[in-house]
Order: structure tokens, then C-alpha cells, then sequence
């Protein structure tokens, strides 16, 4: 069994603390919060509960939050961390990590040359194989890879161009974000084509970015130079073979991100989360060896199986059986809407 530690209790980290926990291969070992708010007192009921250092957790203690200790007495007790504290940090941490001999998996906010490898499970899964130190991608760029990916295997791509309409911020942060606006990025290309190159080798990218004033998803409208020219059935067979991607048909109903999350709910999974990236089938069209798509992605979670994919990865887990496990424990069934 391998012995996970949480560092970092947000978005990110308390869905990886979940995927890990329904997991028959590893456990959690406790979590690293910097605050003794409500999510700790939840967490408390499920999880043992660490703080950054001594004074933190006095304050814990004086709150009635029962600490087990610190940050480095959970490393000393786990096989590998997940960092999910605020983007930088994780850099920052590596240092300790090594101190304590610990593997540990970093999110997509991190500079990639600061790990031994980025991943993506369908991309580049085996190079990160019995790594100490990787780092997922972000939801956007784990997106891009997620159904790029085997369209390249099959047909061969030459260009990824895709326009990422990016959520302002998370639906429990009332810090950030447009309110009444829509904020272009000034960079071209986008910080995400470089982020996609970490785990696809050979394509040329062009991405770019714009900030919309929704909490629900990401939206990417992605148009891919084939090295061939399939027949649109070809393509659509070609993405539904892949579990982490679903088809939805807007002509049921389901023509905005508002009913995807509607159709999430309805999965009755934990908070709501959808995994998959959500590809509108009716989006899909072909002029000679050009395809265009468009897809919404639950930014608050499709990176949980590449988390989970990435810690059995480290630890030498084949592929094909790590996504299957992965997969039937959170729900996800490839199954066309």
C-alpha cells in the first residue's frame, strides 16, 4: 500500500485526497492545512490533520481542531506527497521533499523544469515511470492532451491551434475574476501550447487565452492539421474509445456548460465532479485533413486521475492497469451521452 500525504487541502487537493482514499493500492496518510476553517473541521471527521509547523498548530489546537503534528512529521510517516498548495510553493517545498527522501507530485502551476518529468496518462505516462518528482499538467493543458492525443496516435497531427476560454475563477472564490468583462491574454502564443509540449512530443501548437466571467468550466475551441485525411465516423470512433473523453449531443439539450454540470450532477458522483472532458459531438466537422471540436472541462477536477495515474506511475504501476483501476473507482465509463 502506498502511504499518500496531502500537502495543500484546496481544489485540487482535497478531490486527490478523495481519489486516493477509494483506492485499493493506497491510502492517506493525512493532510497539511494552513488554516483552521471550515474545510479543516469537515476534513477532520475523514482525515488526520498536519499543519505547515508547531505555531500553526497551537492555533489549530486553540480552535478545537485535534492535530496529529507537522508537515514534516507527515513526510516522515508517507511514500510520496501531492503539493497542492498555492502555485510556487511547490517549488519551494521540492527542497524539504528531497530532505525527507519522499517522492512527490507537483500540480500544473509549477515551472515543469523544476521535476524530473510533466504527465499526462494518455500522452506520456511511461516517462514518468519510477520517477521521484513529476508534475501534472493543468486542467487546460491535461484537457488538450486528452484528446489530442489519440487523434495523433491514429492519424498523425502536424498543428494543434485552440482557443481557450478560460473560467475567471473557481465557484467557491469570491477574491478573483472578471465580474462585467472579458480579459484577453496579451500573449500569443499562450503559456498552455509550451505547457502541451511537456507531454506531446513533435506537434507544433498555437494557443490562445481569454478569461470569460463564469465559475462552470473551460471552453477550447481546437482546430488539428491530420497528417491524413479521416472521415469524420473515423474520428468520432477514434475519440470514443478513450474513457476520459465523452460525447454530448446538443441537440438534447446539452448546448452549454450550464447542462453539462447539470448532466454531471446527475451522475451523483462526489461534489458533482466531471472527470471526463466533454467534446460536443455535434462541433465536430472535417475539411480535408483539418478537424475542429469544441470542449468543456471541469476545471476543479479533471486532473484527479491524472493525480492518482501519476502516484502509481512513480511507483512503477503498468499503464493500461493503473487508468483501469483509476477509472472504475471514480465512475468513469467512457460511455457516449
Amino acid at each position: 500500500m502506498i502511504g499518500v500525504a496531502i500537502n495543500g487541502y484546496g481544489t485540487i487537493g482535497r478531490r486527490v485526497a478523495y481519489g486516493v482514499s477509494i483506492q485499493d493500492d493506497m491510502y492517506v496518510t493525512g493532510i497539511v492545512k494552513n488554516s483552521p476553517d471550515y474545510v479543516t473541521k469537515l476534513a477532520s471527521r475523514n482525515f488526520n490533520i498536519y499543519t505547515p509547523d508547531m505555531d500553526k498548530k497551537r492555533e489549530f489546537e486553540a480552535h478545537g481542531i485535534r492535530v496529529k503534528g507537522t508537515l514534516e512529521d507527515l513526510l516522515s510517516e508517507s511514500n510520496i506527497v501531492v503539493d497542492g498548495t498555492p502555485e510556487g510553493n511547490g517549488e519551494k517545498n521540492l527542497k524539504l521533499y528531497r530532505q525527507y527522501g519522499i517522492k512527490a507530485v507537483l500540480e500544473g502551476g509549477e515551472k515543469s523544469t523544476v521535476v524530473e518529468s510533466s504527465f499526462n496518462s494518455y500522452s506520456n505516462y511511461p516517462k514518468s515511470l519510477n520517477k521521484n518528482y513529476v508534475r501534472v499538467v493543468s486542467c487546460n493543458t491535461t484537457a488538450l492532451a486528452r484528446s489530442v492525443s489519440p487523434l495523433k496516435e491514429k492519424f498523425g497531427v502536424q498543428e494543434v491551434n485552440a482557443t481557450i476560454m478560460r473560467r475567471a475563477t473557481d465557484p467557491n472564490d469570491n477574491k478573483k475574476g472578471p465580474i462585467n468583462a472579458i480579459e484577453p491574454s496579451m500573449s500569443y502564443p499562450s503559456h498552455h501550447a509550451e505547457d502541451l509540449k511537456t507531454v506531446m512530443d513533435g506537434i507544433n501548437v498555437e494557443t490562445s487565452a481569454i478569461k470569460v466571467p463564469t465559475t462552470l468550466m473551460h471552453v477550447h475551441v481546437i482546430n488539428l492539421e491530420l497528417k491524413s485525411e479521416p472521415g469524420i465516423d473515423e474520428v468520432i470512433s477514434e475519440l470514443s474509445t478513450k474513457r476520459r473523453l465523452i460525447l454530448i449531443n446538443d441537440k438534447e439539450g446539452v448546448n452549454s456548460t450550464a447542462q453539462v454540470m447539470d448532466y454531471a450532477r446527475e451522475l451523483s458522483r462526489n461534489r458533482s465532479d466531471l472527470y471526463e472532458i466533454a467534446i460536443w459531438k455535434g462541433s465536430i466537422n472535417i475539411y480535408k485533413n483539418k478537424v475542429h471540436y469544441i470542449q468543456a472541462v471541469h476545471q476543479e477536477s479533471d486532473v484527479i486521475p491524472e493525480n492518482i495515474d501519476a502516484i502509481r506511475a512513480m511507483f512503477g504501476t503498468d499503464p493500461d492497469l493503473s487508468r483501469d483501476k483509476t477509472d472504475a473507482s471514480l465512475g468513469i465509463k467512457g460511455v457516449e451521452y
